[in-house]
């Protein structure tokens, strides 16, 4: 108890530094005098509340707040657009008896609904816009009522490549809804032909979404290529694991910093198994929470 009542002393002492500025005395300012003298064992934290602003006040106190869950943060009526969970047709859930299990799970914390975008990814995960339409359609069939209900629409996360073009020129691309298309890059390296084939999507009345943005590592420490995205009107959609620094710790500073930095439009589970799900409930590592739940209530558009 001591140790937590002296960090609120030194916490009091600079929030006067910080407030009433560097070179004037606490001394020089009556109503702050009090603090010259105070101890651990005379602190009285009520005193210091009148000397600021509410919001300075939450502030200082915050310090002291947990973080909480990231399943805490989920708003009412959740809907997630990034999952994995149609059955044996991409690295996602395997058997329907994966699909339900996942489903019951996501349920349990909190999410209403459920978009499925499995791979498309030429020579890895062949899949195609009726390939994807009819696994889904025979998942809903064989599912109970709660689970269809939560198997909202499906669409595809695409790969984008030098094959991707071929696709796009070629064939409609599924949507998460209306005209926006979930797009995902390599790992290792952007596409040489990344500005080409953005544009190309937009000429086809697209608009991209980047999965994941955080998650590409030749992008951190050139992050002015995340302005340029954003000025060539892509949106990013953020992975919610980041936040619990489920892929490590510069990850989640990206995350971070996309956030802070307004430039996530909305945010998905990408589900895969058990364990991203068991992750809702690690807690959220980041900063900026009020940026994330404000993302979180954009999925809504998706309903």
């Amino acid at each position: 108890m001591q140790t937590v009542l002296r960090s609120l002393v030194n916490l009091q002492r600079f929030w006067v530094v910080n407030f009433i500025g560097f070179g004037t005395s606490i001394s020089d300012v009556p109503i702050l005098r009090p603090l010259l003298d105070v101890d651990a064992e005379s602190f009285n934290p009520t005193f210091i509340i009148p000397l600021f602003s509410q919001k300075q006040t939450s502030y200082m106190f915050s310090f002291f707040k947990p973080k909480p869950l990231l399943k805490e943060l989920l708003p009412t009526n959740y809907i997630d657009i990034h999952s994995h969970i149609l059955p044996g047709i991409d690295d996602g859930a395997k058997t329907l008896e994966h699909t339900a299990a996942l489903l019951s799970r996501l349920q349990s914390i909190g999410f209403s609904k459920c978009i499925a975008t499995p791979h498309t990814l030429p020579e890895i995960w062949e899949n195609t816009a009726e390939g994807i339409m009819h696994t889904f359609q025979q998942t809903q069939t064989d599912l109970d009522e709660t689970h269809r209900h939560m198997l909202h629409h499906a669409a595809s996360e695409y790969m984008i490549n030098e094959a991707f073009l071929s696709r796009l020129l070629s064939e409609p691309l599924l949507t998460l809804k209306d005209n926006c298309v979930l797009i995902e890059m390599s790992y290792l390296n952007p596409p040489l032909a990344l500005r080409e084939i953005l544009f190309e999507i937009q000429l086809k009345g697209y608009q991209p979404l980047l999965a994941h943005p955080e998650r590409y590592l030749f992008y951190h420490q050139d992050t002015k290529m995340y302005e340029t995205l954003k000025k060539m009107d892509v949106q990013f959609q953020l992975n919610l694991l980041s936040s619990v620094g489920y892929y490590g710790p510069e990850v989640a500073k990206v995350a971070d910093f996309l956030l802070k930095e307004n430039m996530i439009d909305f945010v998905g589970s990408d589900v895969h198994h058990m364990r991203h799900a068991a992750a809702f409930d690690h807690k959220m590592i980041l900063k900026s929470e009020l940026q994330l739940r404000a993302a979180m209530e954009k999925n809504v558009f998706f309903g």
